[in-house]
């Protein structure tokens, strides 16, 4: 290896070789010889193995470079024979441009189809073109492409209207096209003509070579190396996991290599694994070849010469380079299309683009993107070659699929994809047909492809194994081939093309034959079926077919002699199929009321049945549409329907139909889930329009035809019910005898279904050519019923109804007219809901409703209607008249047998019990006579006046039954009905028949202009409803006293209790009185000592407020809060959190030496405390915990799954409301404090407290010094008056509350520095301060971004969370090392007050004033303790605060003073002070700084009034989160003013913290003790240096951060991500492109060649991310699935509902309905919310509990 790399850098011989090369005078030789193909290949075997292939990593931009220079260059010149960039420009200008866009799409890039222009959904359009179109303002879909189709901008065939967009509009002077090569000169062409064939033919030579080891005639070097390639290529059978663990055994190479290795294969198709001689590389290959051909076939792996490698990797160049040159001219693009189709010597099929096509499955995946990119810019960018190319593409279409079946490669880099592009152009598909008889062609293959078949010629498949199923998919390409070709319908029929198309329509009907009654099912008796039998193929076929049988009848359908000639022989074909009609089976004769039919015995329940029957489907959808294109009634004589047999007609639909039946009626359980799987599918909306909706028309066709009476016999016949309707006493003899309730049970069942049939067959007319009306009618019924059952969103009413072959549903047309729409809120969607006067058409039994909703609906409906106080009867819709054709079906409704059938259900159901008639039973025939009624009124009323109508339903069902039997009349059944107590619940329906049959009869009897009412029915209804509600009011009235009574009684107990405990109520009304005048009514005079949180003046609780009762969630037993006492523990989550960050690119500190006493203004990494506010007993919790523990140690010994929350790591579920949590916060109370009078002011504190230092810090030095040996360095210091340095306080706390304040106190040191817990690390007290200043600060922000005042708008879980925490801090030092506390509090003293004995105090700008604060307060108790002077705590805090506050005035002086606005405001008085004031602190800032200096950076500022207002905005942050720290840890109610928002917010924080309003008179109050320190904090060499680096100031107010800001329209997001390449993987687009959406950055997840490790593990892009950029809490939009996806650590995320909604209010994740999405400001707001809440793992935790399979998902690979 290392011997090859020498070659390739010795430059001496190859360079000069280089150097000495002019491509212009190789072109001027070109010039003159006589054989130029001969000279050209010399010159391609002389350079390119020079170029190529010199080394085992190839170097394509070296590489590249020389070709241009060696190889293309010459080219260039030769064609042009001039300058080549001069040549091209001229070519370039005298070139029309295309008007066809032909932009090829990226892999993931948007593209826009429009939903009402669109020839096809096919037809789609690039952004640019898109947005410059008419289209953007119509209903268009938005899809993400997959790679490798292009735009159809200017194609005038694939848009209805606005085929060109702005660019692309062409010119009026251009209509008339002239040829382009008329343009340049006939030279040009001649030599153009010799390069493009001769580089062609060299390409398409080199990439179908098939020999490893020599090249093509002519190219064989003279100087042959001898060096090979081991070269590996892609298939789609091995996993990337089986070929990177291969690759490591083959080639030694590092798991990082054999990944680049795998993505390069997986990119290109092809890699090189090893380079040497041959037999190095024939080892690697034979390990290879073993390793994986264990399970399936081995990988696909060559021994290559370096050569023949060198050439086809010039060969792919040369393609790319002839796709660039063809762009600057439509003339060369034209010749190259020539020789490209020129035929060879070989004759037919044999040119160029033929050979490619051929070869196709043998390249590699690299080379077919390459040459079908140039076929696309070449031949299909020119229609009159895109034809001839179509007709080879046809010629050859049999050979590309039979090689597709067996290519390993998917289909999208195949050629077979570009069909699509072909097929789908209206006149090129016509001419295939036409020309081609492409339409047979396409279909007989797919019959050959599908072998499988049965004795009979009908398919049978096996079983659907996944090679099966991969097979299956292949073949299915074949039926979207066709439907391409098929999808926009001929309007002028040439006769020509009538022949191909039936001809076409006759394979078809072959294909349709060898489906019909495939996968036979027979009812299983005894025992269960024991192998499932396979049903999946043939469904999965059988959807595929669906949109192309729609189709096919569509063609039919557009012109009169083709639907005849169809129509013949669909019938002839079915005739063939039926011809052995009679299976054998015997011939019997029913008779039934008189009536006589002959038929055969057949029972569905003992013979084959099959559910596939597409033959007889087509005829009844052809038999519909000659009624609705009206050829029945023009060419009657031209049709065989007087040949039809209707009994044939119906048999196999109808065997169908009973054994969907009999299924229901549990007839089949043994049969299994196959049959029960293949039921739903037939009545699922992808099949029922082909399927079940076809047989109920092919009953009503054949049905039509017939004696109504023979119908329904033969009905009964094949539900097996015969027997019981055709013997009167049948039924209660058979109850007698057979007393076995499951035969009864089923037959109920079935007598239902059969009565169901009747129901649809009569009534059902929505289809065009059944009933008299339009699909839109047909769409709008659907939609009122799905809407029946409840509203419903967009996406579920469009799942709800068929796609047609667009992929639409025709909803968006009719939807307003039926629905009203309801936007959504900010979680939802938007909701259709059905518009009130709709509600009449509203039928019961509509076929489409599953049981489930039909009970749905009926519930709802009869809730609505008495809801409006209306009858909650459901009568029967009126429904539109039938077709002539089909005119004959009413008259089911009035004849004997179904009137015999109806009688006997009534005359059953007067016997209440018996068991052998059921309530859905009767519902049923109400029903159906409730049809008869209407159906009778609507005739009336169409009736012209004069003649009567022979549809006399009343008239029937008025007559008694025939003697023997003499039954009573149906009507006199309804009459005894009505009153009978067992039915009440149909009391209503019976009621309504009666009173229409009362008013028909009215109707028939009066005059014609007698209106059709019955007023007696009337008022005895009106009658009813008066009783019904004095009845009702009754009943409220009783219902009324009773309550009251049992209220008085309640109330008399209550009185009786608190008498008898009286002293116990006194002492709780006495504290309930107390708190809340102490806390918000104040009495003026005591107001205003009362409401200040710190100093000696500050509010001090009595002992009823520090009194707390809590009581603990787990024993539900009630305690106070004590120092002594047992200890209360609140849940917490601690997280380390990058929320508030100024700076995300500041690196991770390294924990171990981190020092984290000073916050950075930055806060580029804090510590964030939050709480669910649920208490618990410490000991509770603590058992709580181990069990926790246990079971976790137990599951993971049985399952090695992740849990949502991870017990190693401390964290548990809170056990109220399953909040993740991971540690808990101790309770504490408030702390006593006394104060005496005299405490010493500013100046004398200070010099106390320095002296204190002084000797805190030499007697620290001594005891270090005391552990060393020379103790003579420390200077003794002697302490102040009262200070004992040796005195150790008594710790206040019981040992609960002690170890709790210390598990707290390790949990927030662990994670807060990612550290392993260690209790006596001094960093803890630190960490603890640090989380409660963070969690405030945070909070604070929140507040003030919601515009909620700053107390009284928290939640009470955040107020208790704040109010633990503060507590705790103020304690954490008592369970810390006191020397430890008191050194920090040193050090913390020294940021204020310098201190030449402190070293690394950073300056003034480096610290967060408000962690200053906090930390001073909180670590200060451990040095005042030392001191028994009775200096008081709260004056030592008034002190800090005064003096933080000058320093952070300095700071905003400093840092934050803007360009000032020339707006000079005139302020009034008391302002007038405050601006004059600032103005001389800033002035004695810029002294101090130094007059040289400070121009640079404290500019001069002439107006107070600005630099006050800058003053105010930059300090009001810190006052609102000191006045929250000081309210909960000295517990002073907030004034009023603060508990609202307004105007006297500044006053009130002033007041209530002990500050004058103008802050600067802190200063000059004690300008001369100030002053010194000012002088101090200015000459402090970090504020020279922060001042100069500009840049790195953090300004005040810090702005509060927000998510990236997203774009209104999701697509150009899609934009923006399709061209995002992945960075790893050079210039390779990223699959799941994702963006953070805190920082804005476009990640490349869930990929090999992103992932990177963290702390010693693999992790992907996204995990990596929330590192660095969230402290390990992320938020992405993954921008091809539209999803949002939160990750928190390695093991925790969940997907998350998206900001981005469609106009129906609905997020689309994943993109599948594909409708335009806008930014929703209000959801975006929701998502930010709960990042800036700290909420961002909670909502994971209680997803991943809400929902199992989100712990399986290896989040840390995103």
């Amino acid at each position: 290896m290392a011997a090859v790399e020498t070659v390739r850098e010795s430059p001496s011989a190859l360079c000069s070789d280089f150097l000495n090369f002019s491509a212009k005078d190789t072109a001027a030789n070109w010039l003159q010889v006589s054989n130029l193909p001969q000279e050209v290949y010399r010159h391609l075997a002389c350079y390119v193995p020079k170029i190529y292939c010199l080394g085992p990593n190839l170097n394509p931009q070296n590489e590249d470079l020389l070709a241009q220079l060696l190889l293309q260059s010459p080219l260039e010149w030769y064609l042009c024979g001039e300058e080549p960039s001069m040549g091209l420009a001229k070519l370039e200008q005298g070139n029309q441009p295309s008007q066809l866009c032909g932009h090829v799409f990226k892999v993931g890039e948007p593209t826009y189809s429009c939903r009402e222009c669109a020839a096809d959904p096919t037809c789609v359009l690039c952004m640019q073109c898109f947005l410059g179109s008419v289209h953007k303002e119509h209903r268009y879909r938005m899809t993400t492409s997959g790679g490798g189709g292009f735009c159809d901008c200017g194609d005038t065939e694939a848009w209805k209207k606005g085929p060109y967009c702005q660019k692309h509009e062409p010119n009026i002077s251009d209509t008339f096209q002239k040829d382009p090569l008329a343009n340049i000169s006939a030279e040009m062409i001649a030599r153009t003509y010799n390069v493009f064939s001769i580089i062609l033919k060299y390409a398409v030579d080199m990439l179908t070579w098939d020999k490893d080891d020599e090249l093509p005639e002519g190219l064989e070097s003279p100087a042959r190396g001898d060096m090979y390639y081991c070269m590996l290529f892609n298939d789609e059978v091995h996993t990337y996991e089986q070929v990177i663990y291969t690759l490591q055994k083959a080639v030694n190479c590092t798991q990082k290599e054999a990944v680049s290795f795998a993505t390069t294969v997986d990119r290109d198709g092809r890699k090189s694994v090893r380079f040497g001689d041959f037999q190095f590389c024939e080892q690697a290959k034979s390990v290879i070849v073993r390793n994986t051909s264990r399970q399936t076939k081995p990988l696909r792996v060559e021994v290559m010469h370096s050569s023949v490698v060198a050439h086809q990797c010039f060969a792919l160049r040369a393609l790319t380079w002839l796709g660039q040159i063809i762009r600057s001219s439509d003339a060369l693009r034209r010749i190259l299309c020539q020789v490209g189709l020129q035929q060879g010597l070989e004759g037919e099929n044999s040119s160029l683009v033929d050979t490619l096509m051929l070869c196709d499955s043998k390249m590699w995946k690299g080379a077919r993107n390459v040459y079908h990119q140039l076929f696309m810019s070449s031949l299909l960018m020119d229609p009159k070659y895109k034809k001839l190319f179509a007709i080879q593409f046809a010629k050859n279409y049999r050979c590309l699929q039979t090689d597709f079946m067996e290519d390993d490669h998917e289909r999208v880099v195949s050629v077979t994809s570009l069909s699509v592009q072909l097929f789908t152009t209206p006149t090129v598909a016509r001419m295939l047909i036409t020309e081609e008889n492409l339409m047979t062609t396409i279909i007989r293959t797919f019959v050959d492809h599908l072998r499988h078949q049965d004795l009979q010629g009908r398919f049978q498949f096996e079983r659907y194994t996944a090679q099966q199923a991969f097979k299956f998919r292949r073949v299915q390409s074949l039926i979207g081939d066709l439907k391409y070709v098929l999808i926009s319908r001929p309007t002028e029929w040439s006769d020509k093309l009538r022949e191909k198309f039936l001809e076409g329509f006759d394979a078809f009907l072959e294909l349709l034959k060898c489906m019909q009654g495939m996968d036979p099912v027979v009812r299983q008796v005894g025992q269960h079926i024991e192998m499932e039998p396979e049903w999946e193929a043939a469904f999965t076929l059988q959807m595929k077919l669906t949109h192309i049988i729609s189709m096919m009848q569509e063609w039919c359908a557009s012109d009169k002699r083709v639907l005849i000639e169809a129509y013949k022989k669909c019938l002839s074909a079915l005739t063939h199929c039926h011809s052995g009609f009679t299976d054998g089976e015997q011939p019997i004769i029913l008779s039934m009321c008189g009536h006589f039919v002959d038929t055969i015995r057949y029972c569905v329940s003992q013979e084959k049945v099959s559910i596939h029957l597409p033959l007889s489907r087509l005829l009844a959808s052809l038999h519909a549409l000659l009624s609705k294109t009206e050829v029945a009634y023009q060419f009657p004589e031209q049709l065989p329907l007087s040949e039809l047999s209707p009994p044939m007609l119906i048999e196999h639909p109808l065997r169908c139909l009973v054994l969907c039946a009999q299924v229901h009626a549990g007839m089949w359980r043994r049969n299994g889930f196959s049959l029960v799987n293949q039921i739903y599918y037939y009545h699922n909306v992808k099949c029922r329009v082909e399927m079940f909706d076809k047989d109920l028309i092919m009953l009503q066709v054949g049905a039509s035809m017939m004696d109504p009476n023979h119908f329904l016999m033969i009905l009964m016949s094949r539900f097996e019910l015969y027997h019981i309707f055709s013997a009167p006493d049948y039924r209660k003899r058979s109850s007698r005898e057979n007393a076995n309730k499951d035969v009864v049970q089923q037959n109920n069942t079935l007598i239902e279904e059969m009565l169901h049939l009747v129901i649809m067959v009569v009534g059902e007319r929505y289809t065009a050519g059944v009933g008299q009306v339009e699909s839109s009618d047909e769409i709008k019924r659907e939609i009122v019923h799905q809407l029946c059952i409840r509203p419903m969103a967009h996406s579920e009413l469009v799942k709800a109804l068929p796609e047609n072959e667009n992929k639409e549903t025709g909803m968006e047309r009719v939807i307003d007219s039926v629905a009203l729409f309801k936007k959504p809120g900010v979680t939802g969607r938007g909701l259709y809901k059905l518009r009130p006067e709709c509600a009449k058409m509203f039928n019961l039994y509509f076929h489409h409703y599953s049981r489930a909703d039909q009970s749905k609906a009926e519930e709802a409906q009869r809730k609505i209607k008495r809801q409006n106080g209306e009858d909650s009867v459901l009568p029967p819709p009126v429904l539109p008249r039938f077709c002539p054709l089909f005119a004959s079906l009413v008259n089911i409704l009035q004849c004997d047998v179904l009137l015999a059938i109806l009688g006997a259900v009534l005359q059953w159901s007067m016997e209440p019990s018996g068991g052998h008639w059921s309530e859905s039973m009767l519902q049923r025939v109400l029903h159906l006579i409730g049809m008869g009624l209407v159906e009778e009124q609507q005739h009336l009323i169409s009736s012209s006046e004069d003649h009567d109508t022979s549809f006399n339903f009343t008239l029937k069902i008025s007559r008694p039954g025939e003697s023997p039997g003499n039954t009573p009349s149906i009507l006199a059944l309804l009459e005894t009905l009505q009153n009978a107590p067992h039915l009440e619940v149909y009391k209503d329906m019976i009621r309504w028949i009666l009173k229409m049959v009362a008013s028909i009869k009215t109707t028939r009897e009066c005059t014609a202009s007698a209106p059709p009412t019955d007023s007696s029915g009337h008022s005895q209804e009106e009658t009813v409803r008066d009783k019904d509600k004095a009845e009702r009011k009754r009943k409220a009235e009783m219902a009324r006293l009773r309550r009251e009574k049992i209220m008085a009684q309640m109330s008399e107990m209550q009185r009786h209790f608190i008498n008898e405990n009286k002293e116990l109520f006194q002492q709780s009304l006495e504290e309930l009185d107390v708190s809340p005048s102490s806390s918000l009514e104040h009495s003026p005079s005591s107001c205003d000592s009362a409401l200040v949180c710190v100093g000696p003046r500050r509010w001090r609780a009595g002992g009823s407020e520090r009194r707390q009762m809590v009581t603990c969630i787990l024993c539900q037993e009630e305690q106070e809060i004590r120092a002594d006492g047992k200890a209360m523990v609140l849940a917490a989550f601690v997280q380390r959190s990058t929320v508030m960050s100024k700076n995300r690119k500041r690196p991770p500190h390294n924990p171990d030496k981190y020092d984290p006493l000073f916050m950075h203004p930055d806060l580029s990494f804090g510590t964030h405390t939050g709480s669910c506010g649920h208490i618990m007993h410490s000991h509770c919790w603590q058992r709580y915990f181990e069990a926790v523990q246990a079971k976790e140690q137990r599951r993971q010994q049985r399952l090695r799954v992740h849990t949502s929350y991870d017990v190693e790591n401390g964290e548990f579920l809170c056990p109220l409301c399953e909040c993740l949590s991971n540690t808990v916060i101790p309770l504490l109370p408030l702390t006593k404090t006394t104060c005496s009078s005299d405490q010493p002011d500013l100046s004398q504190w200070l010099n106390i407290t320095s002296l204190q230092m002084k000797a805190l810090h030499s007697a620290h030095k001594k005891n270090n010094c005391a552990e060393g040996a020379d103790t003579g360095s420390a200077e003794d210091c002697s302490p102040p008056h009262g200070f004992k340095l040796d005195y150790t306080p008594k710790n206040p706390y019981s040992s609960t509350v002690k170890e709790m304040l210390t598990t707290f106190g390790t949990a927030t040191y662990k994670v807060g520095l990612k550290v392993h817990p260690n209790e006596q690390d001094p960093r803890v007290p630190i960490m603890c301060w640090g989380s409660c200043g963070y969690t405030i600060q945070s909070i604070e922000r929140l507040l003030v971004d919601e515009e909620k005042p700053l107390f009284g708008s928290l939640p009470c879980r955040q107020d208790d969370c704040l109010s633990s925490l503060t507590r705790f801090s103020s304690a954490c030092w008592t369970v810390s090392s006191h020397t430890t506390v008191q050194s920090h509090f040193i050090r913390l003293f020294a940021a204020l007050v310098p201190d030449s004995r402190v070293d690394n105090i950073p300056c003034i700008l480096d610290i967060d004033m408000f962690h200053l604060l906090l930390s001073l307060v909180l670590s200060h108790p451990a040095v005042l303790c030392l001191d028994s002077s009775g200096m008081s705590a709260d004056t030592a805090q008034l002190h800090f605060l005064h003096l933080v506050t000058v320093a952070h005035l300095v700071q905003i002086l400093l840092t934050s003073i803007p360009e000032e606005v020339r707006m000079e405001q005139e302020s009034a008085g008391a302002e007038r002070e405050e601006e004059e004031s600032v103005c001389m602190l800033y002035n004695t800032l810029r002294t101090h700084l130094g007059r040289g200096l400070c121009f640079s950076w404290l500019r001069e500022v002439s107006s107070g009034w600005h630099l006050w207002r800058c003053v105010k905005a930059g300090i009001l942050p810190y006052l609102r989160a000191a006045a929250l720290f000081f309210h909960y840890l000295n517990g002073a109610p907030a004034p009023p003013e603060l508990h609202a928002l307004g105007a006297g917010e500044w006053e009130a924080l002033c007041g209530y913290l002990c500050l004058p309003s103008n802050l600067v008179q802190l200063y000059n109050n004690n300008q001369e003790l100030m002053e010194p320190l000012l002088q101090r904090w200015c000459s402090h060499p970090g504020v020279l240096q922060g001042l100069q680096t500009r840049a790195a100031l953090i300004g005040f107010p810090r702005e509060s951060n927000y998510l990236i800001e997203l774009p209104e329209d999701y697509s150009a997001l899609i934009n923006q991500a399709s061209s995002f390449t992945c960075p790893k993987s050079g210039g390779d687009k990223s699959r799941a492109p994702t963006l953070c959406l805190v920082c804005g950055a476009m990640l490349c997840s869930q990929s090999y060649c992103c992932q990177s490790e963290l702390e010693g593990e693999d992790v992907g892009a996204c995990t990596a991310h929330t590192f660095a950029c969230g402290a390990g809490v992320g938020i992405f939009l993954r921008v091809r699935e539209s999803q949002v996806l939160f990750l928190a650590g390695k093991t925790k995320g969940c997907f998350y509902a998206p900001p981005y909604l469609d106009d129906y209010g609905e997020t689309d994740q994943g993109l599948r309905r594909g409708n335009p999405l806008h930014l929703c400001q209000e959801r975006y707001r929701k998502i930010q919310k709960l990042w800036r809440q700290h909420s961002i793992t909670e909502e994971i935790g209680h997803a991943q509990e809400a929902n199992q399979t989100l712990v399986g998902i290896d989040w840390q690979h995103l």
